[in-house]
């Protein structure tokens, strides 16, 4: 099943090649600042070159991409609450429209990703496309019990136009083709996207792999298969299809996770390419899972 947005028939008052900056003296310019895995969910971060057609315009702590045609862009999620004024403002920032961003996509249903959604769909008029599992979370703005974490989750703003898509269903936005991967575990929502990528003649597959931490409220266990049927398996079975991703470039959600501002921006020293990141990734989820399970089984025995 393919999911077919019409091209907007605009054309974009400034397709930006290779690097762009910001325009100096815009005043909705976010600071250019070096970013690190220490900074705040809501610190702001001047918008960056990816590759290709791909940008980065979340905050220091959150991520969003923005990938671009000129027959309109797909966003990748909306961080908090606090930061939707800032993507638009970095969006614009590269010199692109956004009211030229034709379908708002995500990672998962939790405020800290889905927050701006709301403000987001305002600012372009795109509908955002979610598989089934997330999508009543996101119009209600708040998780029900099926989300590990519910006990300590925040609402967030209720989301109007959202569209179920299906697994493995291709986004297409023009020329764009972004595949929705399934990948339940961190919420039964979870969502990776990949797609292709080509600079002057350089064609990289990025996956925007979702967050894959086994993490709970103080009730949930990822080992009580009575109380929430499949899941572990299911989490199980995400953390082997993102391992065998074909992956390029990998972003992750939470930027620190796979390391982006070692690898882009100003304090960069990494290669930004690395064949084997979804696999180490996938591979450091696993163990987190295993000694989550571990300590549930040690907690059960010492109880009386």
């Amino acid at each position: 099943m393919t999911s077919n947005l019409l091209p907007c028939g605009l054309v974009l008052a400034a397709l930006l090649a290779g690097c762009a900056t910001p325009a100096a003296g815009d005043a909705t310019t976010p600071p250019a600042a070096a970013c690190a895995d220490n900074s705040g969910w809501n610190d702001p971060a001047a918008p960056l070159h990816l590759h290709g057609d791909t940008w980065y315009v979340g905050t220091c702590g959150i991520s969003a991409l923005l990938v671009t045609s000129d027959e309109g862009h797909v966003l990748i999620d909306g961080a908090t609450p606090q930061a939707g004024a800032q993507i638009v403002a970095s969006i614009r920032a590269l010199g692109f429209e956004p009211t030229d961003v034709k379908a708002i996509v995500l990672s998962h249903e939790h405020f800290d990703h889905a927050g701006g959604l709301a403000d987001l769909q305002r600012a372009t008029g795109a509908p955002v496309l979610a598989r089934a599992p997330a999508v009543d979370t996101l119009r209600r703005g708040a998780s029900d019990r099926s989300d590990p974490q519910l006990l300590v989750l925040e609402a967030f703003p209720q989301v109007a136009n959202v569209r179920a898509i299906a697994d493995d269903e291709i986004v297409r936005v023009g020329p764009l083709a972004l595949r929705a991967i399934p990948t339940p575990g961190h919420t039964p929502g979870g969502t990776s996207w990949t797609w292709n990528s080509c600079a002057d003649g350089d064609c990289r597959r990025i996956v925007y792999a979702d967050s894959l931490t086994a993490i709970s409220d103080d009730t949930f266990r990822y080992s009580d298969d009575a109380a929430h049927p499949g899941y572990l398996d299911a989490f199980r079975d995400t953390l082997a299809r993102v391992a065998a991703l074909d992956c390029d470039i990998l972003v992750t959600p939470h930027p620190s996770a796979s390391g982006l501002w070692t690898r882009i921006g100003p304090a960069a020293n990494a290669p930004l390419v690395d064949g084997g990141a979804c696999r180490a990734y996938a591979q450091k989820a696993r163990e987190r899972l295993d000694k989550r399970l571990a300590d549930e089984a040690a907690a059960a025995h010492a109880s009386p």
